[in-house]
């Protein structure tokens, strides 16, 4: 017959070598996969982008709905975004245009307008700014760059009161922990180092969800 402190023994080793194995499984949380996922592809889009001759151009123009878009040859800040989502297969002019016809009172009204317009409600910052706010995760606008991450959306706002829109990119500036953004401010599609140049108006995170 086994002695009971044998048996507490044999117990305790098993209980050790269990934990020693779990420790080295790796974490999986639900849904973690699938959002990295989308931000991996986000990011790689975006740098995508900056491999495209884009002349700083936001002219109204009429185009294509659903899917529609300007000459690949033009466009602004909010255009990179657009085009680095809509290559992984997430449509934000759709999106964000069934979202004001539904809510159109719960975005900006200062465009004149009296009902949404395809065309150009999702070339406009403010405008994908109360989309992401409905719709993804707001996050904080504080200036610790580990707040920010690849894949992230962040909105500033320019001398002259200008919005503008970016990507954080998953390459750090040099010598730094602070996260490149790709971006066009007026010379392109680039990826630079400017995350804190401008005052942060929005820090969001958006996985393409349909609309509440």
């Amino acid at each position: 017959m086994i002695a009971l402190d044998e048996i507490h023994r044999f117990a305790l080793l098993r209980l050790v070598i269990l934990r020693a194995t779990l420790a080295m499984l790796p974490i999986v949380c639900v849904g973690q996969a699938n959002d990295s996922e989308i931000e991996r592809q986000l990011v790689a889009a975006a740098i995508e982008r900056t491999h495209h001759q884009v002349r700083y151009d936001g002219t109204y123009r009429t185009i294509d709905y659903p899917n529609g878009d300007v000459p690949d040859a033009l466009g602004v800040c909010t255009d990179l975004v657009i085009r680095s989502y809509r290559k992984i297969g997430i449509d934000l002019q759709q999106l964000v245009h069934e979202d004001m016809l539904r809510n159109f009172a719960l975005y900006p009204q200062h465009w004149g307008l009296q009902h949404p317009d395809s065309n150009i409600d999702h070339r406009r910052v403010p405008n994908l700014q109360v989309f992401f706010r409905r719709h993804g995760e707001t996050l904080s606008r504080d200036l610790n760059s580990l707040s920010y991450q690849p894949g992230d959306i962040v909105t500033w706002m320019l001398p002259g009161n200008l919005p503008h829109i970016g990507i954080v990119v998953s390459e750090f500036a040099k010598h730094s922990t602070r996260r490149l953004v790709a971006h066009n401010i007026g010379r392109g599609p680039q990826i630079e180092d400017m995350l804190f140049d401008y005052a942060i108006t929005g820090h969001y995170r958006y996985d393409g969800l349909q609309p509440r």
